[in-house]
């Protein structure tokens, strides 16, 4: 069996998306965290995005870029998957956060949000530590298959059931490098 890759979502498409996102997010947030570029005090609140390793990486770098925002960055490490292409559906937090986000403007990156499992869990584990507010990004979203009801508040595309791969996504740990995101097919040699 061979893997071929066909692109879904182009490194363009990708780069546009971001910067819209990036816009929303700053939007939403100069107010609220009292920006002014022209004054930024010490002990500034700070956005904080919490992404999950690894797939949300790439998304999280490049949208951080484009925020013209005080952001801090905090990561955890979430296995459900394992070496599979569906979700186990049992989620382990292997890494959990650094620092304490209670009183804290949160985003939880995400890189896909498929049955909901994952990110209702994690969103239950971040509401208990009483952030002050706590919003979900995710580049992708695979509504079709959803189980839990959640939703993000930034959603990159929404995409049909494929198993994809590029833009951080990974299969078997392979793949996370590709600019863009690709369906991942099996094909006969």
């Amino acid at each position: 069996m061979r893997e071929v890759i066909r692109t879904l979502i182009s490194a363009k498409e990708i780069e546009l998306k971001v910067k819209e996102i990036a816009g929303l997010i700053t939007r939403d947030y100069e107010k609220l965290l009292g920006f002014n570029e022209s004054e930024q005090p010490d002990g500034m609140t700070k956005l904080i995005l919490v992404c999950i390793l690894k797939g949300g990486v790439m998304f999280m770098v490049d949208l951080a870029r484009q925020i013209p925002l005080p952001v801090a960055f905090e990561f955890m490490d979430i296995s459900s998957y394992g070496m599979n292409s569906v979700s186990s559906g049992i989620v382990k937090i292997e890494r959990d956060l650094d620092a304490a986000i209670t009183d804290q403007h949160v985003i939880l990156m995400e890189d896909i949000i498929d049955t909901g499992h994952t990110l209702n869990h994690l969103k239950n584990h971040l509401m208990a530590q009483h952030p002050a507010s706590l919003k979900i990004c995710a580049l992708l979203d695979k509504q079709t298959r959803r189980e839990v009801d959640i939703n993000a508040d930034y959603i990159g595309f929404v995409i049909p059931d494929y198993f994809v791969v590029g833009y951080g996504l990974d299969y078997a740990q392979r793949h996370r490098n590709l600019p863009y995101v690709g369906i991942l097919e099996f094909k006969e040699d």
